[in-house]
């Protein structure tokens, strides 16, 4: 936000000057980004008065004028289509510096002699380009330095604000700020009620009260169609960041900045009998001020008359009922609109305009109608009428309720280290509006003002007392900390353990963004209807991720593309999955569920370029590898299974469910090749993704004393259907062997020759231990002969020969 300090200091005039009036706004919480002149410091410039216009003898497009500046008449050449005689103007006399080294020196044009040079405002550094010179009011004062005229000693201030602080979004309330901060005295304008000349009056009706709760409206009839912003009104706006558009328009602008309190002004011959606050229906359109047609939605607050939508509420106007040059009577718009319920609307039809900036962060409910009488006083002072009646259709149980808030003295000072005194606090805080009822000890009842939207509670009103005392102010105390251990169970498992094993194991950790590509989501989760952004900042970042994958997948997509042949990827974050009554709304936010989940994603080699191991494609069980090395962090391996699985994103057959003690935990396996294939995929990929809510709760290790007697070894081929999986074999093992199993390993897998169709030759290992004493040939013989007997008339097993 932009602001004069010249028109800050009509308001409020502390005895500081603008570095110290910039700290105390900032130390306050009102940022001072920048300050900067309003104009270079121009000396010998001043005002002075066209007596005459003549052309010139040897140049069409050059005028000789005779130009008095006070005490004498001077000789002017002048190149300006709009210089006319009896104008009132900024003359730059001999020896004036314009700035970037252009220096008015005497000059001959085209043969005659010009000692000085009529101004433009792009000129005088008062518009960055303008056609013309610059004409002044008929009561300029002849002579008159333009420094002093057009009062370019003054500065802009440049302020950034917190949303929550929508009523520092004018002078009125960077003055209220400023005078409770200094103790200056507040001198706002008188605003006194306008007398209407006029019975005439729009009907209006409103629909939506809670949006809308304060609508007024008055119309203004018989204005001059061909008035000119007066120039200080113009100047204003100008330092302040707006352009000068039309009288009304910019009146009103004026307002805005002044009270800040947004308006319109709709030309009255374009409306049709009446005014509607009202939702946008199906299929209706408006044409903005900026030229941009836009298709309204149902949810979209509008202005209306019995025909047509005349204005975004609250956003921007529409062309159709704008005030023009030949505008004659105007319907003047003031009202107060709901932030809950507007806010984002601007932003559904990207724009974002002065009105939206300050209705989304809160206006003051009761400011309306002191804003219209405001600018009813200012428009007919500038550009005449006849005023009608006010019109205000108010609807208290939807404006926002009088806030009460308790404020204990014995709080602020424990929670702000100091020692403040009750008379400090009932001093001081009445200046920025606030009524103090005292009640027993050194307690009150604090009314909030309707302008302080953003007070709730009693830890707002005690920053409310820090902003005022001084944060410089409140002494530096150390603070006394008890510390103590907090008990920490091993049974919870840390992510940044389990991130160190990934990045251990080869891995980098990505972060992408929990919005993705709708395109990408649909490859992955074609069943799934995602929850869309209302205002993505792009379309391919416009629905919320159901999976880690599809942002991998993107990131893996560009390395492919700048040739990385080898990439491990890791990511943890929320998921956002809609459950089955979901409809896609934003609206329905609790009917999402949000699983935190630690996923990854490999591709290429199995390992380095190196020369200890032969270079060989990356696998299935190579993934499964990383799975198990997170999974033994757990201490609990005995009960993991990998099921296979049928998921709609992974390659069927080579792919696997994570399920521990019957719990899925995760997924592992290929990328399906309809996704390879949709995203021109060259190298195979696999992911795995792990919910961690159940995953980081391990189980405490348990000590198991170690057998001081030997163990035995014994090695089965078996020939059996490829369908039998392996997990089912190593059960049935521990399942007849018993306690006597202590290790199991599978060493050959084999298909081919000698060996039947649908089925494969395994090897595997069994190690049998006894915890207590040494085992005899006999039980051991005993033990692989119930084992080969239970395959056998299980699954139909036959030992290899």
């Amino acid at each position: 936000m932009k602001i004069s300090e010249k028109w800050l200091r009509e308001w409020v005039d502390p005895d500081c000057d603008l570095a110290t009036l910039s700290h105390k706004l900032t130390m306050a919480g009102l940022e001072v980004e920048n300050t900067s002149p309003v104009a270079a410091q121009l000396e010998k410039v001043v005002v002075a008065e066209v007596l005459d216009v003549q052309p010139h003898p040897n140049a069409d497009k050059l005028r000789i004028c005779q130009v008095n500046i006070g005490q004498v008449v001077l000789q002017i050449v002048c190149g300006a289509k709009n210089v006319a005689s009896g104008q009132k103007v900024v003359a730059a006399l001999i020896g004036a510096d314009l700035g970037n080294d252009f220096v008015i020196k005497p000059a001959r044009l085209r043969g005659v002699e010009s000692s000085g040079m009529l101004c433009s405002a792009s000129e005088l550094g008062l518009a960055e380009e303008s056609e013309g010179i610059l004409v002044l009011p008929s009561d300029a004062p002849i002579g008159t330095e333009i420094n002093e005229y057009l009062q370019l000693n003054d500065h802009i201030i440049e302020i950034s604000l917190t949303p929550n602080r929508g009523d520092c979004l004018s002078i009125a309330g960077l003055a209220r700020e400023m005078a409770a901060l200094t103790g200056a005295k507040l001198t706002p304008p008188d605003i006194q009620p306008v007398q209407p000349s006029i019975d005439e009056t729009l009907p209006i009706s409103v629909g939506e009260a809670k949006r809308c709760p304060f609508y007024a409206g008055r119309i203004i009839k018989g204005i001059n169609p061909k008035a000119a912003t007066p120039l200080w009104m113009a100047e204003k706006l100008r330092r302040s960041g707006l352009r000068s558009i039309h009288p009304v328009v910019d009146t009103l602008n004026y307002v805005m900045l002044e009270l800040g309190q947004p308006m319109h002004g709709f030309d009255l011959s374009k409306l049709d009998e009446e005014i509607a606050v009202r939702l946008a229906r199906p299929d209706e359109t408006l044409t903005l001020l900026d030229g941009k047609t836009v298709s309204l939605d149902s949810e979209t607050l509008v202005i209306a008359d019995k025909y047509k939508v005349l204005a975004l509420a609250g956003i921007m106007g529409g062309t159709e009922s704008a005030v023009s040059e030949q505008t004659e009577s105007i319907f003047l718009e003031s009202a107060f609109f709901n932030p809950k319920e507007i806010s984002g609307r601007a932003r559904a039809y990207s724009l974002q305009t002065d009105a939206s900036y300050r209705f989304e962060r809160g206006v003051d409910p009761l400011l309306p109608e002191k804003a219209m009488e405001r600018a009813t006083a200012l428009l007919l002072m500038i550009v005449g009428g006849q005023p009608g009646p006010m019109i205000s259709i108010v609807k208290q149980s939807a404006l926002p309720e009088k806030k009460v808030v308790h404020l204990a003295l014995a709080k602020i000072n424990s929670t702000l280290g100091t020692t403040i005194l009750a008379e400090w606090i009932e001093e001081h805080l009445p200046r920025l509006g606030f009524t103090l009822i005292q009640k027993s000890g050194d307690t009150w009842e604090v009314t909030v003002p309707s302008h302080r939207l953003d007070i709730t509670i009693e830890a707002d009103l005690i920053e409310e007392v820090a902003r005022l005392y001084g944060y410089d102010n409140i002494p530096y105390t150390m603070p006394m900390v008890k510390l103590a251990s907090l008990p920490k169970s091993e049974s919870n498992l840390s992510l940044r353990r389990v991130k160190q094993i990934l990045v251990a194991r080869d891995y980098c950790e990505a972060i992408t963004y929990s919005f993705v590509d709708p395109r990408i989501q649909e490859l992955f989760d074609p069943e799934i209807k995602p929850c869309a952004l209302l205002n993505p900042t792009s379309p391919e970042l416009s629905v919320m991720r159901t999976s880690i994958w599809q942002g991998l997948i993107t990131a893996y997509c560009q390395n492919e593309a700048r040739q990385s042949a080898r990439v491990r990827l890791f990511e943890s974050g929320l998921c956002f999955i809609p459950l089955e009554d979901f409809d896609g709304s934003i609206s329905k936010e609790r009917q999402i569920k949000q699983p935190l989940m630690l996923a990854g994603l490999c591709a290429g080699a199995a390992y380095p370029l190196q020369w200890g191991a032969p270079n060989r494609p990356l696998d299935f069980f190579d993934v499964k590898n990383d799975i198990e090395a997170l999974l033994a962090l757990r201490h609990d391996t005995s009960s993991v299974e990998f099921i296979p699985a049928n998921l709609l994103s992974l390659h069927p057959g080579r792919s696997a469910a994570i399920v521990i003690g019957g719990q899925t935990l995760g997924y592992v396996g290929e990328l399906h090749p309809r996704i390879m294939s949709a995203l021109n995929l060259r190298q195979t990929v696999y992911l795995f993704e792990l919910e961690l809510e159940h995953f980081l709760g391990a189980q405490l290790p348990l000590f198991s004393a170690v057998s001081k007697f030997p163990s035995v070894r014994r090695d089965i081929a078996i020939v059996i259907e490829q369908s039998i999986s392996i997990d089912a074999i190593k059960q049935l093992s521990k399942d007849v062997c018993g306690s006597l199993l202590v290790d199991w390993q599978l060493f050959d897998v084999y298909q081919g020759k000698n060996i039947m169709e649908n089925h494969r030759s395994l090897a595997f290992q069994l190690t049998l231990q006894h915890t207590e004493r040494t085992l005899t040939d006999s039980e051991v013989t005993d033990c692989v002969a119930r084992l080969i007997a239970e395959l056998r008339d299980r699954f139909e097993a036959s030992l290899r020969e």
